[in-house]
């Protein structure tokens, strides 16, 4: 039998010895200062990119993530649940930053998500990762082949994407998940660029209408697309576009639709079914 990783919900601890046995947060390495509560604590870069794998590009890109500071609400928002935490995750050491992409860079099928949770990516430092809407999701893409493995604990725990990349519209967890029109616009860079960078994508999995319409909008930025006139947001809607991708919506995988049926399991199972199928096209 493979050897499984072993999980470890507060695994984000591990930087702090990795930078103890390799130098400070002013070295040169893979490291980037925190913001978080006003001090320096490194991150390693490395347990959320694997620098080996990823090109030049992503590398910076994720760094200049991580350390942004544009949005003083967010910050804000984000750092207070870090100190405060959830009682469940009271030993952990929260996450607190942006949260960059990850995935394959080669990928074929980028799924582009609202914004990380509270007390999820914000807490594990990894999309849709520690929380309900990743336990509805990775079990999906495990069964559709895109993931290694059915969970998503931390970041830590061995899981790869094959063929996927997964990334947000914001990067930083907002109060009620609704980023304001200036913080979206603010990450809107970061998404242009991973756009043009993963230039092997062939389809753009929105969840939510957010999503959609942030992907709408960089093409407009872009100069590919005039208007969304007659481009509309609902569950299983495709659309080729401009830039010769095809856009392909879901709602997103929240408590909200999950628990309530608006979003079931078999709907969301044909979205990556679908998107694999336009994927080989």
């Amino acid at each position: 039998m493979a050897h499984q990783p072993k999980a470890d919900p507060c695994s984000s601890r591990k930087a702090r010895h990795v930078t103890a046995r390799h130098g400070s947060a002013g070295k040169a390495g893979p490291f980037a200062p925190s913001p978080l509560q006003g001090t320096t604590r490194p991150v390693a870069l490395n347990t959320i990119m694997k620098p080996k794998l990823m090109p030049p590009w992503l590398i910076q890109l994720n760094a200049e993530v991580i350390t942004c500071t544009l949005c003083p609400r967010l910050v804000t928002y984000r750092e207070a649940i870090a100190r405060e935490k959830r009682r469940a995750h009271k030993d952990c050491d929260y996450w607190g930053k942006p949260v960059p992409g990850f995935g394959d860079p080669h990928a074929r099928v980028i799924v582009l998500g609202l914004a990380p949770g509270a007390h999820g990516s914000n807490r594990t430092g990894r999309p849709f990762t520690g929380d309900a809407s990743g336990k509805f999701m990775y079990p999906i893409l495990h069964e559709t082949g895109f993931a290694s493995q059915p969970t998503a604990t931390d970041r830590n725990d061995g899981l790869e994407l094959k063929d996927m990349y997964i990334t947000a519209a914001a990067r930083c967890a907002p109060p009620d998940n609704r980023p304001l029109p200036q913080e979206l616009a603010n990450c809107a860079p970061y998404l242009d660029r991973e756009f043009q960078g993963l230039s092997n994508a062939k389809v753009i999995v929105t969840l939510g209408k957010i999503a959609f319409d942030a992907y709408l909008n960089s093409l407009i930025r872009k100069g590919k697309l005039k208007n969304r006139k007659g481009l509309i947001f609902r569950h299983a809607a495709q659309y080729k576009m401009p830039d010769g991708r095809t856009l392909l919506a879901s709602y997103h995988p929240s408590n909200q639709n999950t628990q309530t049926g608006k979003l079931t399991r078999e709907m969301f199972l044909q979205i990556f079914k679908e998107a694999a199928r336009l994927a080989d096209e």
